[in-house]
């Protein structure tokens, strides 16, 4: 069960850094992409570093937790989408 839990935080994780990728790759020429791509990427990155540090990945077992990091990731997906 607490695998499960920390998988679907990697592919999370792993989602945030395609989009973020994506999103550089393809509105190259607009301004600030950088920074818009960094803001999609970066938490990604923190995500999925943060299921391989035992300490950190034991608290994102609670329900609490669980629910704050889909909302960010959600929010992050449609700040991809709307930028």
């Amino acid at each position: 069960m607490k695998s499960n839990i920390l998988n679907n935080y990697r592919m999370g994780g792993y989602l945030l850094l395609a989009i973020g990728l994506i999103n550089l790759r393809y509105q190259t020429g607009h301004s600030d992409v950088l920074q818009h791509s960094l803001v999609i990427t970066i938490p990604g990155a923190l995500l999925l570093a943060a299921t391989w540090v035992p300490s950190i990945a034991s608290k994102l077992h609670i329900k609490a937790v669980q629910a704050v990091v889909m909302a960010l990731g959600l929010l992050l997906v449609a700040y991809a989408v709307i930028n």
